[in-house]
């Protein structure tokens, strides 16, 4: 029988670094430091230092990451936030939390990446910042976005959860807007061991906000100076991630490798599908999301690919101003054709930096007999 082709399998890169990721532990346990620390400082210096910003904030969660940056803004009840429609939960969710209204916005027809004009036209007198996200490891427009925040005097914060590494213009995600956020879950590409996450920050004062904020609202025990949470990030967690960022490199590059050669199967068959950009600079495909030019044929191909053993995942089955929870914010089903487009059409395909070559061609060639 032909072993399954896993949509996602971690233990494959773990495995080959276990004796030095069992090391970091054992270091870490004799340390008896585990919550903020040495581990934690070096980390944030060295992740500050790869992105290209002056400030990096180890916190808990890429979802808390979203969090604290907004609070560090000061956005809460009677803001909005202007957000795409088409993205994981947590961006709106955040934006929520602190009080604010989420404003979903349409996402580009190629990319699915916030769309500016769509943007552009969601601003309103209550709008306080624009929280763009960088969906499947491709950078949004940022230069479009910041033209637009820019004659507003809005922040652009960065929702770069699925993009450690990418780039655009020759400066990484993160260091694009005034604030970045990232997610160190275990999928991402610099993927953590549980959850973790990052701010970053060109600006002094911000990250000092951020800091305290991390720490209920303390930078000196028992002395709070703002109301905060509990968003730290944990030393084992950093001294972990910090064994694996010099890999990142070699990673990422392997998932364009994977991109290209998942182009070079399928692009050239007169298939009703359309493929993600292979050859966009500085992408670094976290996913691979294929879209079905006819969405009745997306559900049956993953059906069949998943009784040959290969696995697919759908994001996002819904977007977001038609989650029950948003859905009395608006705007009404049809408003956001693109976003509601994705959510019916895109199937995501194994892309992790472990999986061979002959588990593309085999993703590929089903793929391929399912249409013939």
């Amino acid at each position: 029988m032909t072993a399954p082709v896993p949509f996602f399998d971690r233990a494959r890169g773990d495995l080959a670094m276990q004796d030095e990721l069992s090391a970091v532990f054992q270091s870490v346990l004799r340390s008896g430091h585990y919550i903020l620390g040495p581990e934690v400082e070096a980390f944030e210096s060295e992740c500050a230092a790869y992105l290209g910003v002056r400030h990096a904030i180890g916190v808990s969660s890429g979802t808390d990451a979203l969090l604290v940056a907004l609070m560090a803004l000061g956005v809460g009840a009677g803001d909005e936030v202007v957000c795409p429609a088409y993205t994981f939960f947590a961006t709106a969710g955040a934006i929520h939390r602190t009080g604010a209204t989420p404003v979903f916005a349409d996402v580009l027809p190629g990319s699915l990446n916030l769309d500016p004009a769509s943007t552009a036209r969601a601003l309103t007198e209550r709008t306080r910042a624009i929280l763009a996200v960088h969906l499947f490891g491709g950078c949004a427009p940022m230069d479009e976005l910041l033209a637009i925040a820019g004659g507003r005097g809005l922040p652009v914060i960065e929702d770069a959860a699925q993009a450690f590494g990418a780039e655009r213009g020759g400066r990484r995600a993160g260091a694009l807007g005034l604030m970045g956020c990232f997610s160190f879950f275990p999928t991402k590409n610099l993927g953590g061991f549980g959850d973790g996450g990052l701010v970053t920050t060109d600006h002094d004062e911000l990250a000092e906000r951020v800091r305290t904020l991390r720490a209920q609202g303390a930078r000196k025990k028992h002395h709070h100076t703002r109301v905060g949470g509990n968003f730290r990030l944990d030393a084992l967690q950093a001294a972990l991630l910090r064994r694996k960022l010099p890999r990142l490199g070699a990673l990422l590059e392997r998932r364009r490798e994977h991109a290209a050669r998942y182009a070079a199967l399928l692009g050239g068959r007169d298939l009703p599908l359309a493929l993600p950009d292979a050859g966009a600079a500085g992408r670094t495909f976290n996913q691979y999301v294929i879209r079905l030019k006819d969405a009745s044929l997306r559900d049956p191909l993953r059906s069949s690919l998943a009784e040959q053993g290969i696995g697919t995942e759908i994001y996002y089955p819904a977007p977001l101003h038609l989650q029950p929870c948003f859905a009395r914010l608006g705007p009404p089903e049809g408003s956001l054709p693109v976003a509601e487009a994705a959510a019916r059409d895109t199937l995501a395909l194994p892309i992790f930096p472990e999986l061979t070559g002959e588990e593309v061609a085999r993703v590929a060639a089903a793929i391929a007999s399912f249409f013939a």
